[in-house]
């Protein structure tokens, strides 16, 4: 993950100008069409977001977190589905989401607050994941829901708070309104985590062992050291020949979160225990790489019948597959918040890049690394020429 942070002002507010072209501008960067790193563009005049509705919030963004998704979105991946959210009944021409502001990750101050807006307040610092199919966090200022911000947990600066919303909502969406847990039903649960170094995997380890749970993780040897550290209790290296294997030789697990995907459902159900209600979530599903192939209506159709038809298989077996999505959440934030707080979740911070630096940032995630979150810090967003 990637993290760009935009320093506030003295007073925390933007000194606004009486010119109308400066109300209605501010800088951010870009796309104009999907397609490859080629395709940012840094601008001074993106549109000023406005409240569209009495629920929602602008917030001055200090920091910017990118996720491997808006990689994927930079080169168009789930483009129908998040165009038929923005646009439901098709009012607006094709390519009206252009210029799309990416970033999924926010921490910083509320600027304006709508007229419904009831537990927050101007000046609040808050943390929010920022829905795919909203314009994002690489700008100066972003509109969201009062349903989706919390406020920052004090502990952490903007950099550290802007690493963990999206992974957050993320983790808390596939393990506890899927997979069932919580933090009274957590203790001595069994859960094995495919693919535990990301940014999903680390903050799961974290949330799950702070409930009590007994956490396997599945990564590459050089990443061994840094997901104990997070609070594994058994790691397994895949690198090191056929990871079921040695996973075939543990006692059968409660709950399997699957961030790997492909050939992994083959043998990985076969690791729960039967008829005891164990459930094996997935994050990597084709819902919107069918939509995208098939065009909204049979791309569901055939997620549908996909789904249906795993679940089923899975279910004669005594075992339950399911999908596991974002969902953005500030009530789910609020929990995390108060466990951040505590110290039972860190944020991991690997490196920092500057505002102008964006593009790099892309690259970098694009290249992918294997421990910790990637940093972009923003000084003024103005001063990219």
């Amino acid at each position: 993950q990637i993290i760009c942070q935009i320093w506030l002002t003295e007073k925390m507010h933007r000194q606004f100008s009486t010119t109308k072209s400066y109300l209605n501008i501010m800088p951010a960067w870009v796309i104009d069409k999907y397609g490859g790193n080629d395709v940012l563009r840094f601008t001074k005049n993106a549109a000023f977001p406005i409240i569209n509705y009495p629920n929602e919030v602008i917030v001055k963004v200090c920091a910017a977190g990118l996720n491997p998704l808006d990689v994927s979105m930079r080169a168009g991946y789930g483009a129908a589905t998040l165009s038929m959210k923005r646009d439901p009944l098709n009012i607006k021409q094709t390519g009206n989401e252009f210029p799309l502001i990416l970033g999924r990750d926010v921490s910083g101050v509320i600027m304006e607050c709508g007229l419904d807006v009831k537990y927050f307040k101007e000046r609040d610092e808050v943390w929010a994941a920022i829905p795919p199919w909203k314009q994002g966090s690489l700008a100066e200022f972003v509109v969201l829901s009062g349903n989706e911000i919390s406020l920052k947990p004090k502990s952490l600066n903007h950099v550290e708070a802007a690493s963990l919303p999206y992974v957050a909502n993320t983790a808390w969406s596939v393990l506890v309104n899927t997979g069932g847990l919580n933090k009274e039903n957590c203790a001595n649960k069994r859960i094995l985590i495919l693919g535990g170094s990301g940014g999903v995997g680390t903050f799961a380890i974290q949330m799950l062992k702070a409930w009590g749970g007994h956490v396997t993780v599945t990564c590459s040897q050089n990443a061994e050291h840094f997901v104990r550290d997070l609070g594994a209790d058994h790691v397994v290296d895949y690198t090191a020949g056929p990871v079921e294997e040695p996973l075939r030789a543990l006692e059968k697990f409660d709950l399997i979160l699957d961030n790997i995907g492909g050939d992994t459902e083959r043998w990985a159900l076969e690791l729960l225990k039967p008829w005891t209600g164990a459930k094996y979530v997935t994050l990597v599903t084709p819902f919107l790489q069918n939509t995208d192939r098939l065009g909204i209506a049979d791309g569901m159709m055939q997620t549908a019948a996909t789904m249906t038809t795993k679940a089923l298989k899975h279910l004669l077996k005594g075992v339950h597959y399911r999908w596991g999505f974002f969902a953005p959440s500030g009530p789910a934030l609020d929990e995390i918040r108060e466990m951040v707080d505590e110290g039972q979740i860190r944020p991991v911070v690997e490196e920092i890049f500057s505002f102008s630096q964006v593009p790099k940032a892309f690259e970098k995630m694009e290249r992918g690394h294997a421990r910790g979150k990637t940093v972009v810090q923003i000084s003024k967003p103005g001063d990219v020429s």
